[in-house]
């Protein structure tokens, strides 16, 4: 049976829905600090950037990021007839939230490298027995919501329990006044019930896998029941991503979750791979990323930001870089331009791990096989296809230098909302490098677990998971009827750090400080590395101040880790643990308005407010003398920094 719904927009003629689907397929909630809260994560893929005080409660605290959720009716030829709200339909949501990463195998390197042939990992907390594991997930059960404007303690997903004595909420369900799903994630409580230690220096392997501990992130199923005029009509559910708090909101990684996923669905045939590249849509985010790492990284600042030599702003470059060749006589007087950046980058599947091709970045390898081609990242296949296509001069110029993007979901014609939804979600999630990351990791890479774009293959109602036995292998981790196969709540986060306080604390840049301090780089646009603080920007603002002076104070960046990095690394995750809520998040302030020497929007970190712990104070470690690092066995600051690197790239 259908629907009939009026009032529909003329291009669409046949307005009977006949099925739904929600959208997005993947959201996105994030972690946060504040209970008094939160915000909506980006619905379009270039939202206006939000001041960073946005993003905090008037305490100072993160306010969390809630994934909002929305069906659309399709008719039978499978055009977009109209978003169902309350207005339209009956919509019952059901969301179920697990966390698994405490019951399930530990994360040393993404299992589907070359590198990763030989590797086995055990099981985090090996000493719970199989027929306990089920102890180590926290499963709240489905919760329902539907109606108006709802919350309240029965919409939350606080009946878990880690080892059936301690409960972790994991958040809750709202709906908004259209009757959308709002999902909650959980506040950043990450412990251990025993006390026992976030990492143990004699064995590498704890790093990401401390034993007795939980973290609340986790993922799950989205559903929704919906009945128009008494007619129920079948709905494709999605899924949501509980991951760690955004840093960079307005950033953009160089490449996005959703990048890599549509080269995966490429690779399977499943979307069409552009014959003839966009210059707007393929070729300039490869470029104009990179120049937006500029206020999270210190080295892309210095040769991609503002004032730097290839800045990727600079509207004159663009215009050289989206010109064709002239169609009457082929003159194309910037082809070696093209050809030049083309080269400039990792081509796909390299043979080195030079680090000095672009984009800076480490990959999957990094810290496992450091001598590895995969220890950096390179273009894609389909990338590299593009970006060879448009140095030839085989593109599509469409370059509009005063095009505005959509702002708002409003700003989207109906019939492409559902897309920019999937899209926008996967736009500020990162893809590289799978160390293990930042929101998901590898597994995303392998078609066998979607149904289609942006859909989760999910396992049948009461599946019951495996023993894999006590160790996994690649063999095991890529077998046809293997984890990859089909997903149930809690499994995509489960190959994540835990607790994600510690790899996020330490997945940084410059880890070769002979070759250079600040790249390459790990997750910059999602952790910065180095940002421009809020003393630096008043003197940049300040106009009695000799131009010189405020130059180098707008090109000198301070690391993003110092109000907790301490000599030890336990120490670190501890503190990182304590102040996730008080790291700085780096927003738009505006420029000077007195001169043109500057951009005229900064990105600027402002901070939280940072607790005591039993160790180190913060403050003391910003001006620390020998005798700290002393105390802490190490003869001085440089010893302390190379142990560190040390540790970090052994982990």
């Amino acid at each position: 049976m259908a629907a009939q719904l009026s009032g529909q927009a003329a291009a669409v003629t046949d307005t009977t829905i006949v099925r739904a689907r929600i959208h997005p397929g993947i959201g996105v909630a994030r972690i946060g600090d504040s209970t008094s809260g939160f915000f909506i994560g980006p619905e379009v893929t270039e939202p206006p950037p939000l001041p960073a005080a946005d993003y905090r409660d008037s305490s100072g605290t993160i306010l969390r990021q809630v994934a909002r959720f929305r069906v659309y009716g399709y008719n039978a030829a499978g055009q977009v007839v109209a978003e169902l709200t309350e207005a339209q339909a009956q919509v019952t949501w059901t969301a179920h939230l697990v966390a698994r990463k405490a019951q399930w195998y530990q994360f040393q390197a993404a299992m589907d490298l070359v590198e990763s042939v030989a590797l086995t990992v055990t099981r985090r907390n090996p000493d719970v027995p199989y027929a306990a594991r089920g102890e180590l997930a926290i499963d709240p059960g489905p919760r329902s919501i539907s109606g108006v404007n709802v919350s309240g303690a029965a919409y939350q997903f606080n009946t878990g329990t880690f080892k059936q004595t301690t409960t972790v909420p994991l958040g809750e369900l709202q709906t908004d006044s259209a009757g959308r799903l709002l999902v909650f994630g959980g506040t950043g409580w990450s412990e251990s019930p025993s006390g026992a230690p976030v990492y143990i220096d004699s064995i590498p392997g704890s790093f990401n896998n401390a034993n007795d501990w939980f973290d609340d992130t986790s993922d799950g199923s989205v559903d929704a029941t919906v009945v128009m005029n008494g007619v129920t009509i079948p709905c494709e559910g999605a899924w949501v991503i509980v991951a760690p708090p955004d840093y960079g909101p307005a950033m953009v990684g160089w490449r996005t979750m959703d990048d890599m996923m549509r080269d995966v669905w490429m690779a399977a045939g499943w979307l069409p791979v552009p014959a003839t590249p966009s210059f707007t849509r393929d070729i300039l985010p490869v470029l104009r990323r990179l120049t937006g790492l500029q206020w999270v990284n210190a080295g892309f600042a210095a040769m991609f930001g503002a004032g730097g030599p290839l800045d990727f702003n600079n509207q004159d470059l663009i215009a050289k870089l989206a010109a064709a060749p002239d169609a009457a006589t082929k003159a194309d007087p910037y082809h070696e331009l093209r050809n030049t950046l083309l080269n400039s980058f990792r081509p796909y599947q390299p043979t080195d791990n030079n680090p000095r091709p672009w984009p800076w970045l480490y990959g999957d390898a990094y810290g496992f096989v450091d001598a590895a081609p995969n220890s950096n990242l390179a273009l894609s296949a389909q990338r590299q296809l593009m970006m060879q296509r448009w140095a030839a001069g085989t593109f599509v110029a469409d370059w509009q230098p005063g095009y505005i993007p959509p702002q708002s979901l409003d700003d989207v014609p109906l019939a492409e909302q559902p897309g920019m939804l999937d899209q926008s979600a996967m736009h500020f999630c990162l893809a590289d490098a799978f160390h293990p990351g930042c929101e998901m990791t590898w597994p995303m890479r392998h078609a066998t677990l979607y149904t289609s774009p942006y859909r989760i293959r999910r396992r049948p109602e009461g599946w019951q998971e495996p023993d894999y036995g006590k160790t996994l292998d690649q063999k095991t981790a890529l077998q046809p009827d293997g984890p990859l196969a089909g997903q149930q709540p809690g499994d995509i986060t489960r190959w994540m750090a835990l607790p994600w306080q510690g790899d996020t604390a330490y997945c940084r840049s410059g880890y070769d400080p002979q070759y250079d301090p600040y790249v390459p780089s790990f997750w910059t646009a999602r952790v910065p590395n180095q940002v421009l603080t809020q003393d630096d920007y008043k003197i940049v603002m300040d106009a009695t101040q000799p131009m010189a002076v405020r130059i180098a104070a707008f090109n000198r960046r301070q690391q993003w880790m110092r109000p907790i990095d301490t000599p030890d690394v336990a120490e670190t995750m501890m503190r990182m643990i304590a102040n996730f809520g008080a790291m700085g998040i780096v927003g738009p302030q505006p420029g000077p308005t007195d001169t043109d020497e500057f951009p005229n929007t900064l990105f600027v970190e402002t901070q939280g407010t940072f607790q005591d712990t039993p160790m180190l104070q913060a403050a003391a470690l910003a001006t620390a003398t020998p005798s700290v690092y002393q105390r802490a066995g190490f003869q001085d600051e440089d010893h302390w920094e190379a142990a560190r690197r040390t540790r970090v790239r052994a982990r």
